[in-house]
């Protein structure tokens, strides 16, 4: 009786969990299964379970300012059309379940699952207060889309056809890099702290494109996701070698420095009006960036010798090239004409035999004894 009592108490509890749905245009009541309700729970995209997100969750509080010793902060402008940045772009649309990196960003922000930022120039707030609304976003950049079912006001969620999302017009990124010396690991990282979309779209009567940075999202907020959409690299290897995590985490991408942190706030643009001393300013920020590490240690008695040799050498072939310029510089300058090169040429042709013939005539009577012109008259 217990038995019976227990299956009828299972049976019951089950009947008053499921949901009924009533099907359209027929009026008739049915029970959904466990698996329509685990389809219909389930997100479209990859799937990110708490302890995968907490594995990529890297909280800057854990690491102290005693620990990072040195940081600099440099915004860089990823140009899509570049080979190296064709990643983040391609494919324009989805194919076999890949998609590029605005479309990831937008599906996370529709589905409520990730915050993005509003985007001040060149004061960057991540905190609630600058938190952006996705509805007046989508709005801002005409943007079409549907209230998705069981949205709220609290948990606002989207849709929108794949054909709506301007991914096409998305031709550049904005990312901020965080370059970091750890005297734990005594090395220097660059972390990516935020990537912000931009807009390339023009005027009703064409022209330039206008760029629209459209807001910021932090990047370990959707690293858990880019971790599991594998991307190209190579036209060489058709084989998806490696994610989107990788390809920033490796700085596979190739980015143009347009402006550093500073107290005035100002970009590279307006320190350095010219293109010339501009590229020569960027240029130097990277090098001081990629030989920081060679100036923390003190080279060992082998690379002092190398690099004394290597200096001395270079100072030698200095040396040497200033010597032949020198001596080029000494050598008379023969001016000649076109009318009287060939004539110039005879005359030292001829020049020359005369020389030789007197030589020769000298030698043979040095050699040979004769009689002189007066005793013969005799």
């Amino acid at each position: 009786m217990k038995l019976i009592k227990i299956i009828a108490f299972i049976f019951a509890a089950s009947v008053c969990m499921d949901t009924v749905a009533q099907d359209e245009g027929q009026g008739v009541v049915r029970r959904r299964s466990g698996n329509e309700r685990k389809k219909e729970n389930t997100p479209a995209g990859p799937v990110v379970t708490d302890r995968m997100q907490a594995f990529y969750d890297t909280d800057d509080k854990s690491v102290s300012d005693a620990d990072r010793q040195w940081m600099r902060v440099i915004y860089r402008q990823l140009d899509l059309n570049k080979d190296k940045n064709a990643p983040l772009y391609y494919p324009d649309e989805p194919i076999d379940g890949q998609e590029n990196l605005f479309r990831i960003i937008m599906r996370l922000l529709a589905n409520n699952q990730v915050s993005a930022y509003e985007y001040l120039d060149g004061r960057e707030v991540f905190s609630d207060q600058y938190k952006i609304k996705v509805r007046d976003m989508l709005d801002r950049f005409h943007i079409l889309y549907t209230d998705a079912k069981g949205s709220t006001e609290r948990n606002p969620r989207f849709t929108f056809e794949e054909s709506d999302v301007p991914a096409n017009e998305v031709l550049s990124y904005y990312v901020i890099e965080r370059w970091e010396f750890d005297t734990r690991s005594n090395s220097l990282k660059p972390h990516i702290e935020a990537v912000c979309p931009v807009l390339h779209r023009s005027g009703d009567f064409g022209g330039e494109p206008i760029r629209y940075p459209m807001f910021w999202i932090k990047f370990n907020d959707i690293r858990p996701w880019l971790a599991q959409q594998q991307i190209f690299t190579s036209d060489d290897n058709n084989l998806p070698s490696c994610n989107y995590d990788d390809f920033f985490n490796l700085t596979m991408y190739d980015g143009e420095i347009y402006k550093t942190r500073n107290l005035k706030n100002r970009s590279m643009l307006q320190i350095y009006p010219d293109d010339d001393s501009r590229k020569r300013a960027q240029d130097s920020i990277q090098a001081s960036l990629d030989n920081f590490d060679k100036k923390l240690w003190v080279p060992s008695r082998e690379e002092v010798i190398a690099a004394r040799e290597a200096r001395e050498a270079a100072e030698s072939g200095l040396a040497a090239n200033d010597s032949l310029t020198a001596a080029d510089s000494a050598k008379p300058v023969v001016k000649t004409t076109r009318s009287t090169k060939r004539s110039s040429k005879s005359a030292a042709k001829k020049s020359s035999k005369k020389v030789k013939e007197p030589k020769q005539q000298k030698a043979k009577a040095a050699s040979t004894a004769t009689r002189s012109v007066r005793n013969r008259r005799r």
